[in-house]
């Protein structure tokens, strides 16, 4: 599911800008990469959810009318996001507890619907999310919108156009830039037990001191979590000091924990296939030790319950660069092997059937 409503992406939708190979699914190109290395009774493929055409990666020409700024603003307003992570609860308590699930997907709201599932089955305190990521996800739409407008307002050199109607009167959605907030405002995840790293989005503290309520509001959507007790580490942070972050995850005690990747943390350097590309993200070295660092918390007492790869772009992904063909699926599909098929660190439990969708 891809409701990008950015001109970039709409327009690459409408006139059909991506490799003539590649998949359409994000799901085939990772499992092309993973599925011959793994024993087959390790996993299942389910499918895939049902998306219409025109809110998928690659429109059917027949469908292109509808790929609109307006038609992309009224699906988000609407909670279409929301709509789309109910289907996949749904699927998660359907067709696959008490197994795990591994999702692959495009639009990271999705993770709110498998953690939700989980949530309710293990129960909220004995369940840990980590998200990897270069944005936070956690910033409510008006309050994004007022942070723009503000920039807008004071900054002679702003990108956005003052005239842009869509930056004005947006709804309170659920969908891929807020479905943190979502999570800990209807208390799904308790925020003590919530990770969010490789952020390069955090404000820097000049903003902070900023006293104009649009940019209050915009500051507090970050420094709440904070202060709520979630553990926020930047990208910066993960390059000087890697080994805070296994110390951070020393501290987890719930017995069941939850790995969401947005493989935008390698951005215009490890990679190229994925929706937003507005920060420089990590190599590919970096990445893997983030997965090591990651892997190294289940044991006997900590285990999987559940992972996604979100936000990969299947019009770039595997596509040929100057630099390059680009790796997205490839070190997608190292990082679900490093995590969720490494018997080094599922202790003496025998791990359930892994579930991907």
């Amino acid at each position: 599911m891809d409701c990008d409503e950015k001109y970039d992406s709409i327009q690459e939708k409408r006139n059909g800008v991506w490799a003539a190979r590649g998949f359409d699914d994000p799901l085939d190109g990772v499992m092309d990469n993973l599925g011959p290395y793994l024993p087959k009774d390790c996993w299942d493929n389910l499918g895939s959810l049902d998306v219409p055409s025109w809110l998928g990666p690659k429109p059917r020409s027949a469908d292109h009318s509808k790929i609109t700024t307006e038609n992309f603003i009224s699906f988000i307003d609407n909670n279409g996001c929301k709509n789309f992570a109910d289907a996949t609860d749904q699927f998660v308590r359907d067709q696959i507890l008490p197994d795990i699930p591994c999702m692959v997907g495009i639009d990271h709201s999705l993770t709110g619907g498998v953690y939700s599932a989980l949530s309710r089955h293990y129960g909220k305190d004995n369940l840990s999310l980590i998200i990897i990521d270069s944005h936070t996800d956690a910033v409510p739409m008006p309050v994004l919108a007022g942070a723009i407008q503000y920039d807008m307002d004071n900054n002679p050199s702003s990108v956005h156009d003052v005239n842009d109607p869509f930056l004005y009167n947006r709804s309170d959605s659920y969908n891929a830039s807020s479905f943190v907030h979502s999570l800990v405002a209807e208390k799904q995840v308790d925020p003590k037990n919530l990770y969010i790293i490789g952020v390069s989005d955090y404000p820097e503290k000049k903003f902070l001191r900023i006293k104009d309520v649009r940019i209050k509001k915009y500051t507090n959507a970050y420094v709440s979590l904070k202060h709520m007790g979630t553990k926020i580490i930047t990208k910066k942070e993960c390059k000087l000091n890697p080994k805070k972050i296994s110390g951070f995850f020393k501290n987890i005690s719930t017995p069941y924990v939850y790995i969401s990747i947005d493989m935008d943390i390698g951005a215009n350097n490890a990679l190229e296939g994925v929706r937003f590309r507005n920060w420089k993200g990590l190599n590919e070295s970096q990445i893997y030790k983030l997965g090591d660092a990651v892997a190294q918390i289940f044991s006997d007492s900590i285990q999987l319950a559940g992972m996604d790869i979100c936000e990969i772009d299947p019009r770039r992904a595997g596509a040929v660069y100057p630099s390059g063909k680009d790796q997205t699926y490839e070190i997608a599909a190292n990082l679900i092997r490093k995590i969720a098929f490494n018997p080094e660190h599922q202790g003496a439990i025998t791990p359930s059937p892994v579930n991907v969708l």
